[in-house]
């Protein structure tokens, strides 16, 4: 690796002052350490000043898993630990190598990720993503709205070519009625779930091929406070139709808001 062509690949920044070799743990079995000032340090590896690159998805998969492991090993290290994002690297500049880079950047962030320690302090990150069977809804709002009632009635009473056009109300009908219900849980069960947490984020919900996700949330959770949390999923989970999975817990990658 060229002296002008040096990088420090950060994993995390956790809250103690200490040098500490966590072995070849990292990335491709480089060598994880530590780069400390005062209270704070920096979790790294040395690498090239550029970015983890591939066209190979299960290389960048692998990386990325080896990415979470380093930051599980100084969260369980430390306790607490702001995680970067994959890929953050700090290079060598005309000003100073990298690893002055990376003091430099520490003593200029220090009151920022001090701050973040201090909101995450005690606090994990955890997964809800509540789905439902659209089926099992649509039938309730059938039986439940006179309007959707009604046509369905009507429909068996018409001619093939009135009840194709009665049909097509109808679906019209049932999927603005599915979409207010979709709002109206969505509401209901963020709120439910935010009164359990520390922080909650939205996150953006993902199509599943069994599945149709209505809310998907990362929420921050005080260390052992997750049972009034958890019983308020198991309420959800209970009813007609609903499938809450609930994951974690992790470093609070979804809430660290370093720049």
């Amino acid at each position: 690796m060229s002296a002008n062509n040096c990088g420090r690949y950060v994993y995390c920044i956790a809250e103690a002052g200490e040098v500490l070799n966590f072995g070849d743990i990292g990335i491709d079995d480089n060598e994880v350490y530590t780069i400390p000032y005062d209270s704070l340090c920096v979790v790294v590896h040395n690498c090239p000043a550029e970015p983890y690159s591939s066209g190979d998805k299960d290389v960048v998969r692998r990386w990325v898993i080896s990415h979470q492991r380093v930051v599980e090993a100084a969260h369980d290290r430390f306790g607490t630990v702001l995680p970067m994002s994959f890929d953050t690297i700090i290079q060598d500049t005309d000003e100073g190598s990298a690893e002055d880079n990376m003091r430099k950047w520490l003593v200029e962030k220090a009151e920022d990720l001090k701050n973040n320690l201090d909101r995450i302090r005690s606090n994990e990150e955890y997964g809800v993503q509540v789905f439902w069977d659209p089926n099992t809804i649509a039938g309730v709002i059938s039986q439940t709205n006179p309007e959707i009632g009604k046509l369905e009635k009507e429909i068996k009473s018409k001619s093939k070519g009135l009840a194709y056009m009665y049909k097509q109300r109808l679906g019209e009908l049932l999927k603005q009625e599915m979409e207010k219900e979709a709002e109206n849980y969505f509401k209901d069960f963020y709120h439910r779930i935010e009164d359990c947490v520390s922080e909650i984020k939205v996150e953006k919900t993902k199509t599943e091929v069994d599945k149709q996700m209505l809310i998907n949330l990362s929420c921050l959770v005080a260390r052992g406070k997750t049972k009034p949390l958890s019983n308020e999923l198991e309420n959800i989970n209970k009813m007609d139709g609903f499938l809450v999975r609930f994951t974690g817990p992790w470093p609070p990658y979804s809430f660290v808001t370093v720049k």
